[in-house]
């Protein structure tokens, strides 16, 4: 399965790494993926590959219970 948040979507993202010289080599930024059982409204519950930052908006927005 592909590293990719399962509410958002977001996926890694490529960049460089810079060094003292100025040399670029290429690198990934990963993003900070958890493995979470979320609640379902009907009961039960459903697990996610879920970014942390979505995680946090979910509980601001009152969707989760904190």
């Amino acid at each position: 399965m592909a590293r990719m948040c399962q509410v958002t979507g977001r996926r890694p993202r490529a960049g460089y790494n810079v060094s003292h010289s100025n040399r670029h080599t290429k690198r990934r930024f990963d993003i900070n993926l958890q493995r979470k059982s979320l609640p379902l409204e009907g009961g039960g519950t459903v697990r996610l590959r879920i970014t942390t930052r979505a995680l946090k908006t979910l509980y601001r927005k009152g969707y989760l219970p904190s």
